[in-house]
């Protein structure tokens, strides 16, 4: 018998603490949030180039230039020093609506 997975709701998805944001981009996560409006993504784990360590990136989606807004970062701590319209992500991880998260 198979077993239906439902979906998370957005409190589900809503990162408690700054800890549980660095834990989730730590171990892989993949993050897609709004924020004033704009929706960003972040993805761990990935290669700028193939001969250089494994980095995140976090940018924002829906841009008309998303490469102009995206970051590579080595830690979860530089993508909290991102700036979402304005606000340094490290300031509102706990406020944003995130829509979906993997881990």
């Amino acid at each position: 018998m198979s077993k239906i997975i439902g979906m998370n709701s957005l409190e589900d998805n809503r990162f408690k603490s700054i800890s549980d944001f660095k834990w989730c981009v730590n171990s892989g996560g993949e993050v897609e949030f709004e924020w004033k409006g704009a929706v960003f993504g972040i993805w761990p784990k990935l290669r700028k180039a193939p001969n250089v360590p494994l980095q995140m990136v976090i940018s924002q989606v829906y841009a008309d230039n998303p490469v102009s807004t995206e970051k590579w970062c080595d830690t979860a701590d530089e993508l909290l020093d991102y700036l979402v319209c304005g606000d340094r992500l490290r300031d509102v991880i706990t406020q944003v609506t995130v829509l979906d998260r993997t881990i």
